[in-house]
């Protein structure tokens, strides 16, 4: 299980720290450091967000970020073949949003926060390149006519 990650607000508000994700604070100042992700390729941002486009895959992923579950339990949930349920597990693992663990005869299947942590972190940016955008043409649009 993970941990709560105390941290420091910064500018005082907690919404500046970023989301709180099964106890884990995806972009925080701690420590009197600010934690940064290494940046994300756009491969990589390809084979996540195609793992996320899926109603399946997603509710896999919530199921498994509180507790792992079985590829067993997580087919019994479902109505699909076993197989079927193995590739969507499969896809999320290339994306790297599950990890398996063996325990006794079984695999587990936990999800990754950090990178759903990056998947945020990559949609926060191009927000941002929006937003600027945004604000650029309303300074244009609100400038007097001459």
């Amino acid at each position: 299980m993970y941990g709560i990650v105390r941290y420091r607000a910064v500018g005082g508000n907690p919404g500046d720290c970023g989301v709180q994700l099964d106890g884990w604070w995806i972009r925080c100042k701690y420590n009197h450091m600010v934690v940064r992700r290494p940046q994300v390729s756009d491969d990589e941002l390809d084979r996540l967000f195609r793992a996320l486009a899926d109603r399946t895959r997603r509710d896999i992923l919530r199921r498994t970020v509180i507790e792992g579950e079985s590829v067993s339990d997580l087919a019994a949930a479902y109505d699909m073949s076993f197989a079927a349920v193995q590739k969507h597990v499969a896809v999320l693992e290339a994306a790297g949003l599950i990890h398996k663990t063996p325990q006794g005869r079984k695999r587990l299947v936990t999800a990754d926060p950090d990178q759903l942590a990056r998947a945020r972190e990559a949609l926060t940016k191009l927000e941002a390149l929006w937003r600027r955008r945004i604000d650029t043409l309303d300074e244009i649009l609100s400038e007097p006519e001459e």
